[in-house]
C-alpha cells in the first residue's frame, strides 16, 4: 500500500470518525426521550388511559440485566487500523479508559441513555477488557485511540463507541421502550376483545360459607342453554360435573389433567364443568359461574380468577364468594362498564365457638374433625387417637383426589366405626364432610409471601371462616355447628380472629402471557427464560387494581430445564406445569420428561412405567406412602403436559388405568396410616410425642398472648420434629431403632463420663482455691 494511499485513508476514516463522533455526543447531549414506534411485525398490546393509570415508567431493575458476551470476528478487517496508524500501547490504553470511566460528563451522557451506575461500571469492565484483550480492533475505534494516545484526539470520542458496545452488550437498551409497552398491563380488561365485544349482566352471589350462595348460581346454570362453571380444585369441577349429567343435563368435564366428553364422539356438550386455569375465554356461553372469587387476591393463582372474571365470553356472569370481595368486583367492573348485582345470603345453620377448648384426645367425639396444618402434627395425631381405640379418617392436601374422596366417604358413613377425621384446611373447600365440632390443633401455618418467601403466620379471619365453616353443614345430620380449639391457650386467640371482619379485597393477581414473553424473546433472544420473565415483571406496569403474581415456582423449573434445548413456547408450557417442586422425584421426573422430548422422542407408557419402577408395592411405612404420593403427581404431570403435546405423550388411556390403580393402593395405605406410622418410627414416637407436650406446655406457661403461644408452640414442635437428626433418620428409613437404641446407649455413657470428668475438674478447682485461701490467711 503506498504512502498517499495510507495517508488518503487515513484523513478520510479520521474525517468521518470525527463527524460522526460530534453528532452522536451532541444527540445525547440534547436528547429528548419520547415514544418509539415499534419495528417488528409483532403486534404490541394497547395501552389505553384509565382513571387509575400511572402515565411515568417505573426504572427497570438492571441487577436483572445481564450481560452477553460477544462474539468477535474481525477477520475481514484484520488490523487495518494498525497498518493505517501504529500498533496500540496497552498500558497506555489501560490509562485512557480509566480516564474515561471517571468523566462525570459521560456518565451523564451514559445515564441519559439508559445505562444507569450499575450497568455503566458493568459496560466498562467489559469494554475496557474488550479493548485490551482483542487482538485486532475495528479500524475506526483503533485510529480514535491511537489518536488519543498520541495527543490527537479527546477522551470524549471514547463515548460513541462506548455506547455501541455496551448495547451489544445490553440489547434490552435499544428496545427498551418497546419492551415497556409489551409488559404493560395496566388495563387488562382490553386483552380480552371477545367479552368486550358483548355487554355482560354480573350477578354477585355474597355470603358465609353453607349459605346456599353457589348453590343459587348452579340453578341458574343447571336452567341455561349453555354454561361453564369455574372452580378452584379438580373436586369441585368434579362434583358439578356429576351434578350436572344426574339433573340430565349434558356437562364435559375439564381440568389440567383430564378432558371427559359426554358425547359417545366427543362432540362438546353445552356445558361444561373445569377448573378455572382451564376456561375458556373465546367460546361463547349463556351463563358463567366463578367459584370462590376471593382468591383473586392469591398471590400465586390470583390471576386466574382476575382472567375469568374480565374475559368470560357470557352473557351473564354469576361470581360466589365472600362479602369482602362486593366492593373490589365492583370497582374492576368500572372498565369494563358493566354493573353488578348483588345477592346476599346469610348461614343456613348455625355455629356457636365454644367456651372450652378439648385440651386432651381423651374428651374427643364423634363427629370431630382435628384441623392440623403440617403433616408431621396429622401422623402424630392419628397415631395417639388409634391408640386410644378410636378409628380416624385422614385428609391432606398432597393426597390424590380419590382418595380423599374415599376417606370422606368413610368418615360421612354412619355405619362406619370411623367417626373422627384430623385434616389440614384442605377441608376448606371441595369436600361434603359431616362434622359436628372442628377442632384447631393450631392456629399458626406456613404461608408464602408476597416476595414468595416462606413464613409462619397467625390463620387470618377469611382462612378461620372457611374451615370453621365446614361444621354443622346443612346437608349434613349435625344442624348446628361447634368450633374450638385444643390447647386452652388458642381459644381467645381463635375467638378474637373470628370476631374480626373479613379484610376487603384491594387487589387482583396478572400474569405474563405466553405471547408477551414471546414478544420479549424476539427482542432479546439471547436471554434465558427466567431472566425474561424477571425483566417482565421489572418493566411491567399495573396500576392500584392489581398485582404481578408470585413467579417463584415458574422461574424455579425454568432454571431447572434452561440446559435442555426447547424451543420457547414449549418450554414456557413446561414451566406452567403445575408441580410440588417439594418432591425430589417430581422434579427428576419433570427433568427427565423435559430431555425426552428436547429428543423429539415420544414418552411411550413403556418408557413411563420403566421411569417410575411400575409395578409398585403397597407401602410398609410412611416413607413409602410419600413415594406413592409422589409418583400419583408424576403421573398428573404426564396426563396434563398429554394435553399440551398431544403426539409426544400418546398413552394417557393407560397412565390414566395405572393412575387409578395407584390411587386404590393409596387408599389402601391411608386406611392403615397408623400402622404405617408405626413401622416407621416404633422407637421413638413416645419419647417424641412426650417431648412435643413438654414443648407445648412450656409455651403455654411462658407466653400469656394467645398469638405469641401459637407461634411459639409452632417454632417448638418444628424443631422438635423436623429438626431431631434421629426423627429425620428413622423417617427417612436410613437408621433402624435397633442402631437407635445402641446410639442412645453409647451417647448416655459418654454423658456419663462427661459428667464424672466435669466433677473431678471442678474437686480439683475448689480443692486449689482452698489452698488459695489458707496461704492468704497466713499472709
Amino acid at each position: 500500500m503506498s504512502v498517499n494511499v495510507c495517508l488518503y485513508l487515513i484523513s478520510r476514516l479520521r474525517h468521518n470518525v470525527n463527524t460522526r463522533t460530534a453528532r452522536l455526543v451532541r444527540s445525547s447531549r440534547h436528547a429528548v426521550s419520547g415514544p418509539v414506534s415499534l419495528h417488528r411485525e409483532h403486534p404490541v398490546c394497547t395501552v389505553v388511559s384509565s382513571r387509575n393509570c400511572s402515565s411515568s415508567s417505573k426504572p427497570p431493575d438492571t441487577s436483572l440485566f445481564l450481560p452477553l458476551t460477544l462474539k468477535t470476528d474481525l477477520s475481514a478487517e484484520g488490523s487495518v487500523g494498525a497498518e493505517l496508524t501504529q500498533p496500540l500501547d496497552k498500558s497506555e490504553l489501560l490509562k485512557i479508559a480509566n480516564r474515561f470511566y471517571k468523566r462525570k460528563e459521560m456518565q451523564k451522557l451514559a445515564a441519559d441513555n439508559g445505562l444507569d451506575a450499575r450497568l455503566f461500571h458493568q459496560a466498562f469492565i467489559n469494554f475496557r477488557k474488550y479493548i485490551l484483550e482483542v487482538p485486532s480492533l475495528p479500524a475506526d475505534l483503533h485510529i480514535i485511540l491511537s489518536d488519543i494516545c498520541c495527543g490527537a484526539g479527546h477522551i470524549d470520542d471514547i463515548y460513541p463507541y462506548f455506547m455501541r458496545h455496551a448495547k451489544q452488550i445490553f440489547p434490552m437498551l435499544d428496545c427498551m421502550d418497546d419492551l415497556r409497552k409489551i409488559s404493560d398491563l395496566r388495563v387488562p380488561a382490553n386483552w380480552y376483545p371477545e367479552a368486550r365485544a358483548i355487554q355482560r349482566k354480573v350477578i354477585f352471589h355474597a355470603g358465609p360459607t353453607n349459605s346456599g350462595k353457589t348453590y343459587n348460581a348452579i340453578q341458574r346454570y343447571l336452567a341455561a342453554k349453555s354454561g361453564v362453571y369455574c372452580g378452584p380444585l379438580k373436586l369441585l369441577a368434579h362434583e358439578i360435573f356429576e351434578k350436572t349429567n344426574q339433573a340430565d343435563v349434558p356437562c364435559d368435564l375439564v381440568t389440567g389433567e383430564e378432558r371427559t366428553f359426554v358425547d359417545a364422539e366427543g362432540r362438546a356438550s353445552g356445558h361444561v364443568a373445569c377448573t378455572i386455569e382451564m376456561c375458556s375465554v373465546t367460546t361463547p356461553y349463556e351463563v358463567a359461574v366463578i367459584d370462590e372469587i376471593q382468591m383473586i387476591r392469591d398471590p400465586s393463582r390470583g390471576w386466574a380468577w382476575t382472567r375469568a372474571l374480565l374475559g368470560l365470553c357470557a352473557e351473564e356472569i354469576h361470581v360466589c364468594g365472600e362479602p369482602a370481595a362486593i366492593d373490589f368486583v365492583r370497582e374492576l367492573m368500572y372498565s369494563t362498564g358493566e354493573e353488578v348485582e348483588v345477592h346476599t345470603y346469610q348461614r343456613l345453620t348455625p355455629f356457636s365457638i365454644l367456651d372450652s377448648a378439648v385440651e386432651s384426645l381423651d374428651n374427643l367425639r364423634a363427629g370431630d374433625c382435628i384441623v392440623c396444618f403440617s403433616k408431621n402434627d396429622i401422623y402424630s395425631i392419628s397415631r395417639q387417637i388409634e391408640a386410644r381405640g378410636l378409628e380416624c379418617a385422614v385428609i391432606y392436601g398432597s393426597l390424590p383426589p380419590g382418595t380423599k374422596l374415599s376417606q370422606a366417604k368413610k368418615f360421612n358413613d354412619p355405619d362406619d366405626p370411623c367417626t373422627i377425621l384430623v385434616a389440614t384446611d384442605a377441608i376448606g373447600m371441595g369436600l361434603n364432610l359431616s362434622i359436628k365440632r372442628i377442632i384447631f390443633n393450631s392456629l399458626v401455618k406456613p404461608n408464602v409471601n408476597e416476595k414468595g418467601e416462606k413464613q409462619m403466620e397467625t390463620i387470618s379471619t377469611s382462612q378461620a371462616l372457611q374451615i370453621a365453616g365446614r361444621a354443622g353443614r346443612f346437608s349434613s345430620k349435625f344442624k348446628e355447628g361447634e368450633v374450638t380449639t385444643m390447647h386452652r391457650d388458642d381459644l381467645p386467640v381463635l375467638k378474637d380472629i373470628l370476631n374480626h371482619t373479613v379484610e376487603p379485597i384491594e387487589t387482583a393477581g396478572l400474569h405474563p402471557t405466553a405471547e408477551q414473553i414471546e414478544m420479549f424473546a424476539y427482542h432479546l433472544p439471547d436471554a434465558t427464560l427466567s431472566n425474561l420473565i424477571d425483566i417482565f415483571v421489572s418493566l411491567s406496569q399495573v396500576d392500584g387494581l392489581y398485582f404481578v403474581c408470585n413467579i417463584d415456582d415458574f422461574k424455579f423449573l425454568a432454571d431447572m430445564i434452561q440446559h435442555i434445548p426447547l424451543n420457547l413456547r414449549s418450554r414456557y408450557v413446561f414451566c406452567t406445569a403445575p408441580i410440588n417442586k417439594k418432591q425430589p422425584f417430581v422434579c427428576t421426573s419433570f427433568l427427565k420428561f423435559a430431555r425426552q422430548f428436547s429428543r423429539d422422542e415420544p414418552l411411550t407408557f413403556d418408557w413411563v412405567c420403566r421411569h417410575v419402577n411400575w409395578p409398585l408395592a403397597p407401602p410398609k411405612n410412611i416413607k413409602d406412602l410419600v413415594h406413592l404420593e409422589a409418583v400419583h403427581d408424576v403421573l398428573d404431570l404426564y396426563l396434563w403436559l398429554s394435553y399440551r403435546f398431544l403426539d409426544m405423550f400418546p398413552d394417557t388411556a393407560f397412565v390414566r388405568e395405572i393412575q387409578r390403580e395407584l390411587d386404590a393402593t393409596i387408599q389402601e395405605g391411608v386406611r392403615n396410616i397408623t400402622r404405617l406410622i408405626r413401622a416407621t418410627d416404633p422407637a421413638i414416637t413416645g419419647p417424641l410425642q412426650a417431648q412435643r407436650n413438654r414443648v407445648q406446655t412450656g409455651a403455654s406457661d411462658s407466653h400469656s398472648s394467645g398469638v405469641r403461644r401459637s407461634l411459639s408452640t409452632s417454632k417448638g414442635l418444628k424443631q422438635t420434629v423436623d429438626s431431631s437428626l434421629a426423627n429425620r433418620l428413622v423417617r427417612d428409613g436410613l437408621l433402624t431403632s435397633e442402631i437407635l437404641q445402641q446410639l442412645q446407649k453409647e451417647w448416655s455413657k459418654e454423658q456419663k463420663k462427661e459428667s464424672s470428668n466435669q466433677s473431678a475438674l471442678d474437686i480439683k478447682y475448689h480443692s486449689n482455691s482452698n489452698k488459695d485461701n489458707k496461704r492468704k490467711k497466713r499472709k
